[in-house]
């Protein structure tokens, strides 16, 4: 059995890390408060340019399929995958998961003869993927904790020209999308092509509002071909910058409920730890206690 000095040392370290637990969970409820302010106010803005976007595809009719991002390659052979990660660790298993998630997709591409150039955001992504062997087309770190719309803006801008000058033929994301502090939905979506993510995907409730009433007649100045090409890259910038700040609310959402069970995982140690130093304790006396009679029963014989 061990010692009461031994049990006292666990004891004062579970006691310490219980501390570091407790404040990375302060710190990540508080974080995640400002995370999901910021996701509130980019909904209104991203559906605006969702709606844009269609409106005026609508309107340029068949001009629209001109347009380089609006064209879809003859074949699919390189696939580009944009996996968001955080930069740290100690939030369970929210970055392992994206990994994983990115792994398969390797393998699904792999199966149907197409190739997959890797591009990671964040530290964790970048390292796991170098770690499995694979070269990194595109890597984005520094930022996850507090991501900025230039920071969407300088993915957005490799992964578009990558596909313009045809070195990929088409762009996917794989994020943890923000449900709640408890959940995080692995996330795969398709940026490029852009037709098959927006003009031909589901209208939204802004979109089905409009659709119960009739329309008034827009004239575009300049044309809503022009306007395009001014709005689809928005798009992707609007789609990425979204997933990166789902992401960062994700990332706090699950730390700050890994360190509570942390932190609950150290109290039941604590307890633990106690009733063994008590035992010992206990054990301890008991023995004093024997020695001191079996003296006086030798004094006494």
């Amino acid at each position: 059995m061990a010692s009461q000095r031994d049990v006292k040392n666990k004891i004062n370290s579970v006691k310490n890390i219980q501390k570091i637990t407790r404040a990375l969970e302060t710190v990540a409820a508080a974080r995640l408060r400002r995370a999901e302010q910021r996701i509130d106010a980019l909904r209104p803005y991203a559906g605006a340019i969702r709606r844009m976007t269609r409106q005026a595809a609508r309107a340029a009719g068949a001009e629209a399929a001109r347009l380089p991002l609006l064209q879809e390659h003859s074949s699919e052979r390189n696939v580009g995958l944009l996996l968001v990660t955080g930069d740290r660790g100690l939030a369970g298993g929210f970055n392992s998961q994206i990994i994983r998630a990115g792994a398969r997709t390797a393998v699904e591409l792999g199966d149907e003869g197409r190739q997959t150039v890797w591009y990671a955001s964040g530290r964790r992504g970048v390292s796991s993927i170098t770690f499995r062997g694979h070269e990194l087309s595109g890597s984005y770190t520094g930022f996850s904790d507090r991501p900025a719309y230039a920071d969407a803006r300088s993915i957005a801008d490799d992964l578009i020209a990558a596909y313009v000058d045809g070195k990929l033929d088409a762009v996917e994301i794989i994020y943890n999308a923000y449900i709640s502090p408890l959940t995080q939905r692995v996330t795969r979506e398709r940026l490029l092509p852009l037709s098959a993510a927006t003009i031909a995907g589901e209208e939204d409730e802004g979109d089905a509002q409009e659709g119960e009433g009739p329309r008034a007649l827009v004239e575009y100045e300049p044309g809503p071909e022009e306007l395009l090409k001014r709005l689809i890259p928005d798009y992707i910038e609007i789609s990425i910058y979204r997933a990166l700040v789902e992401s960062t609310a994700g990332f706090f959402g699950a730390q700050m409920t890994a360190m509570r069970s942390a932190s609950e995982n150290a109290g039941t140690l604590i307890t633990d730890y106690t009733l063994q130093m008590n035992r010992a304790r206990q054990a301890e006396i008991t023995q004093e206690i024997l020695e001191v009679v079996a003296g006086a029963d030798a004094l006494t014989a």
